[in-house]
């Protein structure tokens, strides 16, 4: 079974027989057999036929239209999905059962940090990220050890601040000035790129998790509550640094950003201004609509990293003996 992206702009999905055909104006992109769809997920300005919808709708496959950015602005579902079965399941897991998986998401997430490092380092020649790569090692060993999730957000803490002092490094451009990480407001143009790229992340990882039917307010490392999706935020540190912030370091180190033309100071922060956004999405849709070979037996893009996760996080919901497995870098 496989997502269905509708990815490109301008594009209409129409059907014959039992075929999905995604076209823009006369020209078919791709089609689709409706038996090895499992969603439809529709970014921007493309669209479905009625008979396309009726036909997905017959055979419970939900569609989700969202933004280019990946912000959710709402699906369609048939009614056999009208229940939230599986929230009996993420309500009733054992304490340690979080706690695994708890220890999984911040040793990915330290892994994955690690291995972005030593990538720039290789490309950049030296050897002056070494402290901080061991560093991450050696917190990654000790949160697979941790023994309350307190622990292990301090772990993940000290980490995420060795790390970002290492990525500091790694930026070649002077202009682009980064000491440490300011969420709350973005304190720079670095900052402002980061915040804004976990934000795009964090909104598609809700949608991807609201389609599968899970909760997204019950994860594992984050207290969830009713304004804040935990689960969502589990799973988007996993994707941080081979996605964002890996993403952030070509941005300035191509040249392609401008620390003065792209952002702009307003309301005691850093944020990217019109000029910025375009930039910015535009390398960023580039980037997650890149094909890469899935497990199946057709490329799929980029996105579908996350889905997957998503997918096997909902696995380990049901069988919890497996534990999930976050996305790590090779």
């Amino acid at each position: 079974m496989r997502t269905l992206y509708i990815s490109q702009q301008g594009c209409y999905v129409a059907l014959q027989q039992e075929t999905l055909l995604v076209k823009q104006n006369d020209a078919v992109l791709q089609q689709v057999q409706l038996p090895l769809i499992e969603q439809v997920l529709v970014f921007g300005q493309s669209q479905l036929t009625t008979q396309a919808i009726r036909a997905c709708l017959w055979r419970d496959i939900p569609i989700a239209y969202l933004s280019r950015m990946g912000y959710c602005y709402g699906r369609l579902l048939s009614i056999e999905r009208g229940y939230r079965q599986l929230a009996r399941y993420q309500q009733i897991l054992e304490g340690v059962q979080r706690l695994v998986v708890a220890r999984r998401i911040v040793q990915a997430k330290l892994h994955n940090s690690r291995v972005l490092l030593l990538r720039q380092q290789r490309r950049q020649g030296g050897n002056d990220l070494a402290l901080v790569v061991d560093t991450l090692q050696h917190l990654a060993d000790q949160a697979g050890q941790a023994d309350s999730i307190d622990r292990l957000m301090g772990l993940e803490g000290a980490g995420a601040a060795a790390y970002f002092e290492g990525f500091g490094r790694c930026l070649r451009q002077p202009d682009f000035a980064f000491v440490a990480r300011s969420r709350r407001s973005p304190g720079n143009p670095i900052n402002a790129m980061l915040s804004f790229g976990y934000q795009v992340l964090w909104n598609h990882l809700l949608s991807l998790i609201e389609l599968q039917g899970l909760d997204p307010y019950y994860g594992c490392l984050h207290e969830g509550s009713y304004r804040h999706a935990a689960l969502a935020s589990d799973l988007v540190e996993e994707f941080r640094a081979p996605i964002v912030d890996s993403l952030v370091l070509w941005l300035v180190n191509s040249r392609v950003m401008d620390a003065t033309a792209d952002f702009e100071l307003r309301n005691g922060g850093c944020y990217l201004n019109g000029s910025g956004r375009r930039k910015y999405l535009r390398a960023f849709l580039q980037r997650m609509e890149e094909t890469l070979q899935a497990d199946g037996p057709d490329p799929q893009p980029r996105w579908d990293l996350l889905n997957r996760q998503v997918k096997a996080y909902k696995q380990f919901i049901y069988t919890p003996a497996e534990v999930y497995a976050p996305y790590r870098i090779r």
